[in-house]
């Protein structure tokens, strides 16, 4: 049933089928459930071929092709793929993994900080502001989306296990990277977000439509904690392959 509305963004079909399936053309592909989704550029890849990862399957799409690896980690089968920038296509690939078998889903990547916090530090977010239209189409509109308890327990603890220190947050997922306006900076900080990125709450609404469970890692990245003047610093280069490793710690944890 569709829910209409005014604003197509708002409106959601709640109960009829997908014409296009996130496994078309690989019905037979069968994934680890375990899987790492990470908007981590070429550390993907290269740890991939550091491990000698097989190639599941590669996702194809109009700009890139995405290989989805299998690597063993003591006697343990996860998959681990790169993830593409951006809501949209981040959640296409995501249902695709979903779609064959994944079910245990842990995200890293950077963020941008809304507060003085310096960079590389971790954070795990508790719930994304859905400024983003993804994940309208997952799951019935709503301010917030929070992530699963169970999963960020489980990231907390390996952080604590492994001295990392970290905090939780309130993260701003937005699909304007070029419209962080001052005044909505001001805003979303005003109502408790200190971080902002453009995939978290999509991807936490495509997991929970499709049973699956999700959580993530950010590592700080560039600042716009002085709204007259953005801070790149160094985007966070320093947290990748540490991100990384993170992921899979708490994979084997779980």
């Amino acid at each position: 049933m569709i829910q209409k509305h005014e604003l197509p963004i708002l409106e959601y079909d709640s109960s009829s089928e997908e014409v296009i399936k996130p496994n078309l053309g690989t019905q037979q592909l069968k994934l680890p459930e375990k899987c790492i989704y990470a908007f981590l550029g070429h550390t993907v890849d290269d740890y991939a071929l550091q491990a000698n990862a097989a190639v599941a399957e590669t996702f194809e799409t109009i700009t890139r092709d995405y290989p989805v690896y299998i690597i063993q980690q003591d006697g343990m089968e996860i998959c681990l793929c790169a993830a593409p920038l951006g809501a949209p296509a981040a959640a296409q690939l995501m249902d695709f993994l979903i779609a064959c078998g994944c079910r245990k889903i842990i995200s890293t990547g950077s963020c941008g900080v809304l507060t003085d916090l310096p960079e590389n530090e971790f954070l795990i977010p508790v719930k994304a502001l859905r400024d983003e239209g993804t994940s309208y189409h997952y799951l019935p509109a709503s301010r917030y989306i929070e992530l699963d308890k169970d999963i960020r327990d489980t990231i907390e603890t390996t952080l604590l296990a492994h001295k990392i220190p970290f905090q939780e947050c309130i993260t701003w997922t937005t699909d304007g990277f070029f419209r962080e306006t001052q005044d909505m900076v001001k805003y979303r900080k005003a109502e408790g977000c200190t971080t902002v990125e453009m995939e978290c709450a999509a991807l936490a609404a495509c997991a929970r439509k499709r049973g699956a469970s999700f959580g993530q890692i950010l590592y700080t990245a560039d600042s716009l904690a002085n709204i007259q003047e953005h801070n790149e610093r160094d985007w966070g280069k320093n947290s990748l392959q540490k991100a990384l490793r993170l992921c899979i710690a708490v994979l084997q944890a779980i």
